[in-house]
């Protein structure tokens, strides 16, 4: 099976039905450009905004987005990073877990709706399971597998490489597989998650 094909659009219309089976809105829109714009529209001026590592978020130009700081929302991130105590920075960090709207993308995803996430620390894993109301994901459509077992194999075998070498790359020791999530359905009422397809390949 090859990891980085884009899906067809057949492929994308029965997985968007099966996520909304799973109380999670998708939408397909044309280009990166086009899911900058959505996240604009999304986000409620003046609300906090917290973001994963995502190499997604990247491309899509939302990480220089909040950088520039030309935006109405409350950048929790930069405070973050603006802080230079350690310890102050790790309980920002954790505070940052119940931001009003947490950004970021998925590893890989199941025509029949699951969705699964890998991540080192397990930092942004509470707010895409439970302490963020606004979920956002920003999703390549290579992204799409069959199965829930084939997304395990997009994981170990092709993501997690490619990640490694971007690790090192920038002067890290390379990545690991931390913590998993699976996203089988959305049940708490008052927490919206909107999953927005791109026909391109973006992310791992």
């Amino acid at each position: 099976m090859k990891f980085d094909e884009l899906a067809s659009k057949e492929t994308i219309r029965r997985t968007m039905e099966a996520l909304k089976e799973r109380n999670i809105h998708a939408e397909l829109v044309d280009s990166k450009e086009d899911a900058l714009k959505r996240i604009i529209d999304l986000v409620l001026k003046g609300k906090e905004v917290m973001t994963a590592s995502s190499t997604t978020l990247e491309q899509i130009g939302f990480t220089d987005l909040l950088k520039s700081g030309k935006h109405p929302w409350k950048n929790l991130k930069d405070q973050i990073l603006s802080e230079k105590d350690r310890v102050k920075q790790m309980e920002l960090r954790k505070k940052s877990v119940t931001s009003e709207y947490f950004l970021g993308s998925v590893n890989a995803l199941a025509e029949t709706g699951e969705i699964l996430i890998v991540n080192g620390t397990g930092s942004a894993l509470p707010s895409y399971s439970f302490t963020s109301d606004n979920v956002i994901w920003i999703v390549g459509t290579q992204k799409i597998v069959p199965t829930l077992e084939d997304a395990f194999k997009r994981v170990r075998e092709y993501c997690v490489p490619l990640e490694d070498k971007r690790m090192k790359s920038i002067g890290y020791k390379g990545t690991t597989i931390g913590k998993y999530l699976i996203i089988e359905k959305e049940i708490n009422e008052n927490r919206k998650i909107d999953l927005i397809f791109v026909p391109e390949k973006l992310g791992f």
